[in-house]
Order: C-alpha cells, then sequence, then structure tokens
C-alpha cells in the first residue's frame, strides 16, 4: 500500500534515533581503569592531609617540614627508577602531592583556629599512625603512573580522560572546596612535564603546577562530613559550612 512506505521511514529513523541516544557522547571519553585508580589514589592521599594537619595543630609542630619532603622525594625518585618510570616524572608528581596537603593543613589550621568547636576529636600520630599510611599509597602511585605512560603520551587526550577521572572519582568522593583546590593543585603533573623525552617515554611540555585558590578569611567553606570520605582518610568534622 502506497502509504506504508512513509511509515517504514518514520520507523527507521526512530530506531536510529534510539540507536544514537544509546552510543557514548563523543565529547565524553571514558578514562582507562588505571587512570581512575590514580585518581582516587591522589583523593585519598589528599584526604589523609587532614590528619596530617591534626597531627601537627595537636603539637604547634610546622607544616613544612624541609627535612622530610627531602626524603620522601628522595625515595620517590629511587622507587620510580625500580618501577621502570623516569625519576623526574614521579619526583614531579609527588612535589604536587606535597604542595596539595600543605594547601589542606593551611587551611585546616586556619578554620581551627577561628572556630575551636571545629577542631578534631582526635589527635593521630604522624610518625606511627599517619606516614606509613601515607608510605603505603606512594609505590602503588608511581606503579600507576607507569601503567599510565600511554595516555599520558598524547596531551590532549590526557586532559580529556583525566577530566573524566576526576569527575568520577570526585562525585563519589564528596569533597569540600578546600580538598577540590587541593586536587586541582595535585592532577596536572599526570599530563605536564618538560618538553623532552623522559625515561619513561613521555614527550611532554613543562607547564607549571596549576595553583589552587587559597581559602580566604572571610569564605565560606564546607566543613567535611562525619565520618569522612567514602574514599577514606580524612578527619571527623562537624558537617556544615563555617565562615573563615
Amino acid at each position: 500500500m502506497p502509504h506504508r512506505a512513509p511509515a517504514v521511514r518514520h520507523q527507521a529513523a526512530l530506531i536510529t534515533a534510539v540507536l544514537l541516544a544509546l552510543s557514548p557522547a563523543p565529547g565524553r571519553p571514558k578514562a582507562p581503569d588505571e587512570l581512575t585508580e590514580l585518581v582516587e589514589l591522589t583523593v585519598r592521599r589528599i584526604l589523609l592531609a587532614d590528619e596530617v594537619a591534626a597531627a601537627k595543630f595537636a603539637d604547634a609542630s610546622p607544616i613544612t617540614d624541609p627535612a622530610r619532603e627531602r626524603q620522601l622525594l628522595d625515595a620517590v625518585a629511587t622507587q620510580s627508577a625500580q618501577a621502570g618510570l623516569a625519576p623526574e616524572t614521579g619526583v614531579r608528581f609527588f612535589r604536587a602531592q606535597i604542595e596539595a596537603s600543605k594547601l589542606v593543613q593551611r587551611g585546616l589550621h586556619e578554620r581551627w583556629r577561628a572556630h575551636p568547636a571545629l577542631r578534631p576529636r582526635r589527635w593521630p600520630d604522624l610518625a606511627t599512625e599517619i606516614r606509613p599510611r601515607l608510605d603505603r599509597l606512594t609505590p602503588r602511585m608511581l606503579r600507576l603512573l607507569k601503567q599510565t605512560t600511554p595516555v599520558r603520551m598524547t596531551p590532549g587526550r590526557c586532559q580529556a580522560q583525566l577530566r573524566a577521572a576526576r569527575a568520577t572519582v570526585q562525585s563519589r568522593a564528596r569533597l569540600d572546596r578546600l580538598h577540590r583546590d587541593a586536587l586541582s593543585l595535585a592532577l596536572p603533573p599526570i599530563c605536564a612535564s618538560d618538553s623532552v623525552k623522559t625515561g619513561d617515554g613521555l614527550n611532554v611540555r613543562n607547564t607549571g603546577v596549576l595553583l589552587a585558590r587559597q581559602p580566604q578569611i572571610g569564605a565560606v567553606v564546607e566543613a567535611p562530613g562525619i565520618g569522612g570520605h567514602p574514599l577514606g582518610g580524612g578527619m571527623v568534622h562537624d558537617a556544615q559550612p563555617v565562615r573563615l
């Protein structure tokens, strides 16, 4: 019958539209599992900065510890070489992790000084409780840096997939503004490096470290929720906005 042809064409168009809707969006790349895991461990390390901050606040220790930083970066260089990763790649990444941790520590110390009621109810021991946990993360993160080399070799692809991995992890972790800023400081070295070919075959540019926004006096920030975060780490705080 002559009226059936338009109906068939209409049905075919509907099927095509449904198939297109179910297909992955071209502008939304899926991050490799290794890259997502690396972002997860980066978040976990950032959340441990809450406990580092509490330990230092308890005994009035300075946030910056040059001797400890040198010790960590020396160990990172050695472990990077053992993992088949260029030492400068591992050291560059962990310098950013150190700065991200200090950003969190400064923000929390300011918060606790301004609002004593928000201070932690437990003061962990830095040497025996926290640093061993941080040290256990280091080789895992270096291994993932090595495994993600193929992604990191293509800066445009790396940036897109890193954004996808961050969005996935951040939605689960429920980070507050301070910890999101720290994550912005910690992630750029994954896709940025010196404009030389490093020992792990990565050929990228030195774009510097993306500076996160420092909490400002008078700014409203969110305190982490009671019980910490789904990815682990973090101190126990009252879940309410506070004004610094």
